[in-house]
């Protein structure tokens, strides 16, 4: 690239060299204009640079490149400067936009105000707003020390005694779809990982199916199947009106899918909503799932920590089981075991057969090879220690109850504070039909950015506050900003 600076003088010019001294070199370019006004322009070329050639107006920047330099001076008073800059061959690469999520962290970190709540990442937190790490989790690590375990490769399909214990978790271990083994279950990275690589497989396996999601669904979604090279479309699933569900529009645009199409539910404890079917409606979203030989998917990243119960919590999996559908089914043990920075999941494939279990997964190891080769062992090993445990899984059971017991009680607290600080008559009841560490509060935009601005209560713009960041302390405060952010701010 060649970048040409002009001066025009009109009076006198002058080029003093300032400052010479050892390898370092530093030119001050004076340009003096009378007459109308006097002007300086001071260009530093460089700090420390090599002196290592200098003839012919050239200097060479140690080994890295070389600008040459040409200043000419004609009789009508114009400075010419031609510099020759080295150029990048990736500077078509724009700046990604800052994630919707991680970003309130980002902010909420930067703030110094002493009220601030950090209400924007799903985990969990003490009622002293700090992360908490399971004592089972600390125990089963405990056991791995005491043991020598080592650190080798794992199978591309990961650890044999986690993949047992997640299917068995999920789908119940009498479950006949475990006996005969009609599941192809694959150790992923977390939820992320699971959904990504499933969705890779719908891409190589299913060229032109479409993804149904809910809308509004967790910000990622779109991003795995948009990567992945997988269409989708976006089903009906919040009602503003009611902050419910709107039940009707999500029946009818399921049955309105191109046939064959995938299904993407939340198993349990929707995100970003908080908002579930009940048991009757998830009869009738299998039954129009049927009817259009669609693929339902499940992504069930709060099983036991969204009611406190492993099996509550995955009634829905089940009940679609029963009725001997094929499925996939994506886990994650970041919020239910904390296991956050470990990237511990599955992909789970019900099939009709054991033989056709024994195929996809094959491809979906053949797909993970180039991904990352082999899923990481620690978590792994956690999950698989604590499960295998009679002990510490009864322990983990009672811990998950408690983490879910203390999300249960911020939601009632901050529900009784919006009823008797607002006046006005509002309903806020969907506060407690709500479930998981959630709560979609049914603000707008303008009235997130109120919150943020005016207080420093950081959140996502689309109205989801986690209650996992709130504590009892604070539900009163949380509730003056959310009736402030409502009433007046349109």
């Amino acid at each position: 690239m060649v970048m040409t600076c002009e001066f025009m003088t009109h009076g006198y010019e002058s080029y003093d060299i300032l400052r010479h001294s050892g390898r370092s070199l530093f030119v001050f370019i004076a340009l003096s204009i009378s007459r109308i006004e006097m002007a300086s322009t001071m260009l530093s070329l460089a700090s420390s640079l090599s002196f290592h050639d200098t003839h012919k107006g050239k200097i060479k920047l140690g080994s890295l490149e070389r600008i040459n330099l040409f200043l000419n001076t004609q009789s009508a008073g114009r400075v010419s400067m031609v510099a020759a800059v080295k150029t990048s061959r990736f500077d078509g690469v724009t700046m990604a936009p800052p994630d919707p999520i991680l970003g309130v962290s980002e902010a909420f970190k930067a703030s110094t105000n002493l009220m601030k709540l950090n209400l924007g990442v799903g985990a969990y937190r003490t009622e002293e707003l700090q992360p908490y790490v399971l004592n089972v989790v600390k125990k089963a690590e405990n056991l791995m020390l005491e043991r020598g375990e080592n650190k080798e490769y794992l199978p591309i399909e990961g650890l044999a005694a986690f993949n047992k214990a997640t299917a068995e978790l999920l789908f119940g271990a009498d479950n006949p779809v475990i006996k005969e083994q009609k599941v192809a279950t694959v150790q992923g990275l977390s939820g992320t990982g699971s959904l990504r690589l499933a969705a890779v497989f719908i891409e190589r396996y299913f060229p032109g199916a479409k993804a149904l999601i809910s809308s509004p669904t967790w910000g990622n979604h779109k991003n795995i199947f948009n990567d992945a090279g997988v269409p989708w479309s976006e089903y009906r699933y919040y009602d503003p009106k009611t902050v419910g569900l709107d039940f009707e529009g999500m029946i009818a645009d399921i049955k309105a899918a191109p046939e064959g199409s995938f299904i993407l539910l939340h198993g349990c404890a929707h995100n970003p909503t908080g908002i579930d079917p009940t048991p009757e409606q998830w009869e009738k979203i299998a039954d129009v799932i049927q009817e259009k030989n669609h693929i339902p998917f499940f992504d069930v990243a709060y099983q036991g920590f969204a009611s406190g119960s492993l099996d509550a919590d995955a009634a829905s999996v089940r009940l679609f089981v029963a009725r001997g559908m094929e499925l996939l089914v994506a886990q994650s043990y970041s919020k239910n075991l904390g296991l956050y920075a470990e990237r511990i999941g599955a992909i789970n494939v019900v099939l009709t057969s054991s033989d056709t279990a024994a195929r996809v997964k094959s491809q979906l190891k053949r797909l993970a090879r180039p991904m990352y080769s082999n899923p990481p062992i620690h978590g792994a090993k956690i999950v698989a220690n604590i499960v295998g445990d009679p002990t510490l899984f009864g322990e983990w059971k009672a811990e998950m109850e408690m983490m879910a017991g203390r999300i249960k009680n911020v939601r009632q607290k901050l529900y009784d504070s919006l009823c008797a600080k607002d006046k006005s008559g509002k309903d806020w009841s969907f506060i407690l039909k709500q479930i998981g560490m959630f709560s979609f509060t049914g603000l707008n935009t303008t009235q997130t950015e109120n919150m943020t601005k005016k207080w420093h209560v950081f959140m996502t713009k689309d109205g989801r506050i986690s209650l996992a960041g709130l504590n009892l302390a604070k539900c009163e405060y949380l509730s003056d900003a959310i009736i402030d952010s409502y009433h007046n701010v349109s």
